[in-house]
């Protein structure tokens, strides 16, 4: 090995040790958060705060070692994906110090032990959002992607349990059912904070599958629902259009607030005119429950009125609502080709948005 071999692998290894130890400081800040949190020390927690201080020294000490490295010995290929994951998985642990830093703020403002339903929910939830982190920081330091994979799965359960505590809290359905108090806003604060550190954890997760195998993050494929009065026309229209122009884009379903008998028969003879295969598409009643509906990234009214029947809209979930949308009372040709016109042009555009012109 020559001397510029030597150098670079000293440089290194001094890069992956440093990030190490940033790794295992945010998990120790974490961990002070939340014994400061479940004891209501508040010596512990202003610690934990002030701990943040020499977190932010190495995560800069960290990017100026990546910038020097580049610099030096001006890497490619497995090396450059290194350093490169390694600038951005230091800015992940930082941010996931500064959330340690907000717990332990919030646990000197709630002032008094977690009790009751809300003790064992912080309880389960910090338990398996750390579990997430520590797991995501040895694939990272250890390049293992396979690990980092099992990482990003156990973050997504992280992530949809979170539904039903906000559910919870925001019906005011804590220990008092008292509704919206200052107890609860700071439980809401801190439900957040570790759902971010399960989400920063995933990312990181991803970073150790990009130094392994050079595998980028693949574009987010939305669940879309498209909803109207009762799944004969517009919504299974919208799906049917959604499916053919925009397929592995997203994923789309249709419902009805009820569900009709039958499609309407103008859509149908319409639509596959036009070549849409229309195999297996029957209405569908919308199931309104909460879980069912937070399965879904957005849901689309197609109607003035049908999103009131969805009452409310689950915390992670977005609804719209496409007005000026007539069905054609016949067979007119015109009036059914303007109809899907719309729709391609308003599915375009959502699409748009979520993905970006260049994925589309």
């Amino acid at each position: 090995m020559s001397h510029l071999e030597e150098r670079l692998e000293h440089d290194l290894t001094e890069i992956r040790d440093q990030i190490a130890n940033l790794g295992s400081n945010v998990e120790q800040a974490l961990e002070g958060a939340f014994r400061a949190l479940e004891t209501a020390n508040d010596k512990l927690a202003f610690t934990t705060i002030l701990s943040d201080l020499p977190i932010n020294r190495l995560m800069r000490k960290i990017d100026r070692m990546c910038h020097s490295f580049i610099a030096v010995h001006l890497p490619s290929a497995g090396h450059l994906r290194l350093i490169s994951s390694v600038i951005r998985a230091n800015i992940i642990l930082e941010r996931i110090g500064d959330y340690a830093v907000t717990i332990a703020r919030e646990a000197v403002q709630l002032g008094d032990v977690p009790e009751g339903y809300m003790s064992i929910e912080l309880k389960n939830v910090s338990t398996e959002a750390r579990s997430v982190l520590s797991e995501s920081i040895s694939a990272f330091n250890t390049s293992n992607a396979e690990r980092a994979r099992e990482t990003i799965a156990l973050a997504r359960r992280v992530e949809h349990d979170m539904d039903g505590i906000y559910a919870e809290l925001l019906e005011g359905g804590g220990e008092d059912g008292a509704g919206c108090t200052r107890n609860t806003m700071i439980y809401l604060i801190l439900f957040s904070q570790l759902k971010r550190v399960a989400d920063q954890a995933k990312n990181l997760a991803e970073e150790a599958i990009f130094i392994e195998t050079g595998e980028t993050k693949a574009p987010k494929v939305y669940r879309i629902l498209f909803l109207d009065k009762d799944n004969s026309c517009l919504a299974p229209m919208a799906q049917l259009i959604a499916t053919k122009v925009f397929p592995g884009i997203g994923d789309y379903t249709s419902a009805g607030v009820r569900a009709a008998d039958s499609l309407d028969s103008n859509m149908v003879t319409f639509m596959r005119e036009r070549g849409f295969d229309l195999t297996g598409t029957s209405p569908t009643q919308l199931d309104s429950s909460r879980e069912s509906l937070s399965e879904h990234h957005v849901i689309v009214g197609l109607d003035q009125k049908v999103l009131k029947a969805v009452g409310k809209i689950p915390f992670r979930t977005s609804a719209l609502n496409w007005k000026n949308l007539k069905v054609p009372e016949d067979g007119d040709a015109n009036a059914w080709e303007t109809l899907h016109k719309n729709l391609a042009l308003q599915i375009r555009e959502l699409l748009t948005l979520l993905r970006g012109h260049e994925n589309l």
